[in-house]
């Protein structure tokens, strides 16, 4: 069987949805009004923390397929100063969203528990709030949202390949600036943070033999498997990860920015930066060339994200370990790409509706469970209540 990176066809039922004149449709995604409209359409369940479980009206996949979003489209008007990252999330929020994302993974996990028969997912992708809304690229709704999603393996091998060139394609090895000049320091940088949970994966070893994804990314296995999602300790190592990250990203774009920038005053990691960032010559040779380029490539320097852009995720590999990944850039939207599944959404009623009794059948248990745990009640729409 030829690896590669997969192209599926998912159908969804068409939405008549009547975007007001002279706004684009990201702009009215990112409203008060069309949130409203999508608890009332596709909630599920939602808590006084501001956190909505919903099923996704246009997914990834009709096997399993539902989302969290952290909804402040009435409490923070400006789309702009919405939460994006796990990092901007109150303490007693996260506590709540941090058992929630536990509580559905298990789920995935127990209803599909071969790995060899399906590809399990979960997390976040992310854009900085300084993003003009109508730039390409930015999420249709712009608020923390986090993915949970499962794939057929048959389905997936049956599929043809994606055209390699895809730039939706989140490939550390071909797209990544990181990863093609300075792998050596991003590596050493992450080697520095105090992780006991997550262990470094090598050469490798956590990529999904179907696709070969992901590819030339961090990558660290949780030890101790699933039951380490029920541990403060997993949750607070999965958001050092982030922060290591965002203050790599951050350090190297100032560096681009201003020749011998200062230090940001706002880093994680302050002497991890100054150690393995501020003082590299490959880090610091890296900034300059790209700040060349810039300065006479105006093309070039516009599709620079000069604030980070990421996605953070788990999932299961082919051996049946959960892994945890952070991307250096996200090229695309969707999050599963980078496992190498690009996924082609089709509008057609009658192949979703085949497929949705026993989609939200899950999503109904998934709800039961998180209502049990006291982490929210249920929301009634027109085609389900409250309390099923």
């Amino acid at each position: 069987m030829q690896t590669g990176p997969r192209e599926i066809v998912t159908p969804y039922r068409p939405i008549p949805l009547a975007v007001p004149e002279g706004m684009a449709p990201n702009e009215f995604f990112n409203s008060a009004e069309n949130l409203a409209d999508l608890t009332q359409n596709n909630g599920l369940l939602q808590n006084p923390e501001g956190l909505l479980l919903y099923r996704k009206a246009i997914g990834h996949s009709n096997i399993f397929d539902t989302s969290i979003i952290y909804n402040t489209s009435r409490t923070i008007l400006d789309p702009l100063g919405r939460p994006v990252r796990r990092t901007q999330v109150p303490a007693a929020v996260k506590n709540v969203w941090n058992r929630m994302n536990q509580i559905v993974v298990e789920f995935m996990l127990e209803r599909y528990p071969d790995p060899d028969g399906h590809l399990v997912l979960a997390g976040e992708a992310s854009l900085d709030a300084t993003w003009a809304l109508t730039a390409p690229g930015v999420p249709s709704i712009r608020m923390l949202h986090n993915h949970f999603i499962v794939f057929d393996k048959a389905e997936l091998a049956a599929a043809p390949l994606a055209e390699p060139g895809n730039p939706n394609l989140t490939d550390g090895g071909q797209h990544s600036l990181f990863q093609a000049h300075m792998r050596d320091v991003y590596r050493a940088f992450f080697d520095g943070l105090d992780l006991k949970i997550l262990k470094p994966c090598r050469d490798g070893t956590c990529r999904i033999a179907l696709t070969g994804y992901p590819q030339g990314l961090p990558a660290w296995e949780i030890a101790g498997g699933a039951p380490m999602l029920r541990s403060v300790r997993f949750w607070q190592e999965y958001d050092t990860i982030l922060k290591g990250f965002l203050d790599f990203y951050r350090s190297f774009f100032s560096q681009v920015s201003t020749r011998n920038a200062p230090m940001l005053p706002d880093l994680y990691f302050p002497e991890l930066a100054e150690e393995k960032l501020l003082f590299d010559n490959d880090f610091l040779k890296t900034a300059k060339m790209v700040r060349d380029r810039c300065i006479h490539d105006a093309k070039y320097a516009n599709a620079i994200r000069w604030q980070p852009a990421f996605k953070q995720l788990i999932y299961r590999n082919d051996n049946g370990k959960l892994i945890v990944t952070i991307s250096q850039n996200s090229i695309g939207n969707a999050i599963t790409e980078l496992l190498g599944v690009v996924v082609k959404r089709k509008p057609d009623a009658e192949a979703y509706n085949r497929a949705e009794p026993a989609l939200l059948d899950q999503l109904f248990e998934v709800r039961r469970r998180l209502a049990g745990a006291d982490l929210g009640e249920g929301v009634g729409t027109a085609q389900w209540p409250a309390d099923r």
